[in-house]
């Protein structure tokens, strides 16, 4: 399907699936906006992806955001879909982990893209219409060990989309939470370890990942479908996925909810 005259919006697009599916949206016609931190390489993804706009930020700088936002929707005069894709991995256990490095991973996989969101949200229902994507993982939807702070934070992104999906469903804006298996990026050689330095070295398990070309295809086809919860796994990983998947059903129920009063209702209980 085509995207030509939509915004895309990818953060975490210097690499791995956020550069992916830059270049996806940019082959399906759309014109992409690029952030993360390494302004070259956000540089070198924008050379493969004709109109686009690069907004290097930190997702944790509050201030840096609400300028990124303000001239991503100057850009063209609208963001049609944003993708909340920044993240860091962990490969520690619990009993050797610090309190800093769940702090940061937290700060960075959740409460920062919990903040892009929210920055979008006001945007999207006043026009209403738009898209809003969470890249969760498999390890937020079954407990991984050596992941505990990554779990945590991937489960915690999973509700947050779901509950902000039965706040929009009535508002023209589409909320989808994508749950990743191993994809073949540099996740676990970027991953933090119990003292908060970076891992250093890969999994086998990633190394032999889904290609993240053919991972941002599938994400962007099932978005064009409508999906709601969208897993991209193989093996036993797509597996553990598929037993956790919320029913469709449940996600109608919720809507309906919202389109009977339950917002209107609650509010006036306050």
């Amino acid at each position: 399907m085509s995207q030509a005259g939509k915004v895309a919006w990818i953060t975490g697009a210097s690499s791995g699936i956020g550069a992916a599916l830059a270049r996806e949206y940019a082959r399906r016609g759309a014109q992409v906006i690029l952030s993360g931190r390494d302004e070259a390489r956000l540089k070198e993804v924008a050379g493969d992806c004709g109109e686009a706009l690069i907004l290097p930020f930190d997702v944790r700088d509050d201030a840096a955001l609400a300028d990124a936002v303000g001239k991503a929707i100057a850009w063209h005069g609208h963001v049609d879909v944003a993708i909340a894709n920044a993240g860091v991995s962990q490969r520690s256990q619990a009993l050797k982990t610090s309190m800093e490095v769940y702090r940061e991973i937290i700060e960075i996989d959740l409460i920062a893209q919990i903040a892009f969101a929210q920055a979008m949200i006001g945007h999207m229902a006043e026009r209403g219409s738009g898209a809003l994507a969470f890249i969760s993982s498999i390890a937020g939807k079954v407990g991984v060990p050596m992941r505990t702070a990554y779990c945590a934070a991937k489960f915690g992104l999973a509700g947050y989309g779901d509950a902000l999906r039965g706040e929009l469903s009535n508002r023209g804006v589409a909320v989808h939470v994508i749950y990743p298996g191993s994809i073949a990026t540099n996740v676990s050689r970027n991953a933090l370890t119990g003292d908060g330095s970076p891992r250093g070295r890969s999994d086998t398990a990633i190394e032999q990942g889904i290609d993240p070309a053919d991972a941002a295809r599938t994400m962007i086809d099932a978005m064009e479908r409508g999906e709601r919860e969208i897993i991209i796994a193989e093996g036993m990983e797509l597996a553990m996925g598929e037993m956790r998947r919320t029913p469709d059903a449940l996600f109608d129920q919720v809507a309906t909810m919202v389109a009977a009063g339950y917002i209107e209702k609650m509010e006036g209980e306050g």
